[in-house]
């Protein structure tokens, strides 16, 4: 390998995946003020995830809908107002005749 080539955060990391409450470690130079005691006693930086393998549909099989930033009612709200526009008004079906 060569030298002088990686940065020099290139460290153990601890990934965790809140939503599956599932953790695993592998080396990361991914920035991170959190730590997190690991199984083998010691103190690694943590990296928080929403998602991950354990927690991904594509992955677990099920389907899950995973909105912690609440996309899909901001979604709804932004294009309410456009469904509400492209309806037709009720007419009086006397009034056509």
């Amino acid at each position: 390998m060569k030298k002088e080539i990686h940065p020099n955060n290139y460290r153990m990391v601890v990934f965790k995946d809140f939503s599956a409450d599932k953790a695993f470690i592998t080396r990361s130079c991914a920035p991170t003020k959190d730590t997190i005691v690991w199984e083998d006693g010691k103190e690694y930086p943590l990296v928080k995830l929403e998602i991950s393998s354990y927690s991904h549909p594509f992955f677990t099989g099920k389907m899950k809908f995973v909105d912690t930033a609440g996309r899909i009612d901001k979604f709804n709200r932004k294009f309410a107002k456009f469904n509400k526009k492209n309806k037709p008004q009720n007419q009086d079906p006397e009034a056509a005749e």
